[in-house]
């Protein structure tokens, strides 16, 4: 049995971690840290859980063998390595952190304690990712020559535990990073994983062009992302990342194959549709995609778990969302000096 802390308490931590742990038979929840002390007690007692003072306290007992980490983005690598140096296995949400620098630390310290950091990419763990995913490797799409990825939504204004314009996600100094980090990491993470190849340069731009915080003001983090991206295989094409999909909410990636052209989540009546190059259309049929308005189960979690028990490296280790970490920093480098950047790391 995994007994399992976790640390912050906020929306991410409500309808992911903290239900998809209490439904796997293989853990417990005995810990819960949140700077709101009321939150944390509530869902404490909810979970049969302790709520802790402080993470420090959380950390020092040696009765939890693992934690979450649910907390705002420029907390994320000093949690983590905290935890690590402390005897625990982590799981991190996304963004991994806030510079490379940090996210490299967090690898190291993992690797120093012999624990397991695993960060939160659930997209790779979706079912139309996971049919797309054996179709590109197996050679039955062919060559991969070009693709489109986006994520987009309304904005975490109405997603956050505590709704509004005042949420963290607006707040430079808690979230460093806007859409890009909320939405383009997890595409950027993806088209990596579909296509088995890493990015190797980025042209992109980052904007603010209609999110207002509640001084009524353009909110101090990017609302759009629009990036180009140029794998090492050769393929190239683009990833947006956006707040201000004011409708329907846009989680599809096409991918342009020799053989054809697969599009995934892009149908809201067929998850996967692979267009032969006759024009005949395939529908294959998998689980729809999470939304904000429909949470479902992200296996997350229950991979984590998984991991631990049987003594693995989590596919989704830290060390394996380095490069799209990298990509990610070099999109906000590239629309700050409006050049393209070459990412020469994620080369061989």
């Amino acid at each position: 049995m995994i007994n399992v802390g976790i640390i912050g308490c906020g929306k991410i931590a409500q309808v992911r971690h903290i239900p998809e742990y209490a439904e796997n038979p293989n853990c417990k929840i005995v810990g819960l840290f949140d700077l709101n002390t009321d939150r944390a007690k509530e869902l404490a007692e909810t979970y049969g859980a302790k709520a802790y003072d402080s993470i420090e306290a959380l950390l020092a007992d040696e009765n939890i063998h693992a934690v979450s980490i649910c907390t705002s983005n420029a907390t994320h690598a000093s949690i983590t390595i905290d935890a690590l140096n402390a005897g625990k296995d982590v799981l991190c949400e996304k963004p991994m952190a806030i510079t490379l620098e940090e996210c490299e630390a967090m690898v190291e310290a993992a690797k120093k304690n012999r624990k397991k950091l695993m960060i939160g990419q659930n997209q790779r763990l979706a079912k139309a990712h996971e049919v797309a995913k054996e179709i590109v490797s197996s050679g039955k799409l062919g060559k991969v020559l070009t693709f489109r990825t986006a994520f987009g939504h309304g904005g975490p204004e109405t997603w956050s535990v505590d709704p509004g314009k005042n949420t963290w996600f607006f707040d430079k100094k808690k979230a460093a990073m806007g859409a890009m980090a909320d939405l383009g990491i997890h595409k950027t993470d993806l088209i990596q994983y579909l296509l088995g190849s890493k990015v190797v340069s980025v042209q992109a731009v980052l904007t603010t062009l209609d999110k207002k915080g509640a001084d009524d003001k353009l909110i101090s983090v990017d609302d759009n992302a629009i990036c180009i991206y140029t794998m090492d295989n050769g393929s190239i094409g683009t990833m947006s990342a956006s707040w201000t999909y004011y409708g329907q909410e846009d989680n599809s990636t096409i991918l342009y194959g020799t053989n054809g052209i697969l599009r995934l989540y892009d149908n809201p009546e067929h998850t996967v549709q692979w267009i032969h190059t006759d024009g005949t259309l395939e529908n294959i049929e998998a689980d729809a995609i999470q939304t904000n308005d429909n949470q479902t189960k992200s296996g997350i979690i229950d991979l984590f778990i998984s991991c631990l028990i049987e003594d693995k490296e989590p596919e989704i280790s830290g060390e394996s969302v380095l490069s799209a970490m990298r990509a990610v920093f070099a999109s906000i480098q590239s629309s700050e000096s409006g050049q393209k950047v070459n990412i020469e790391k994620n080369r061989g």
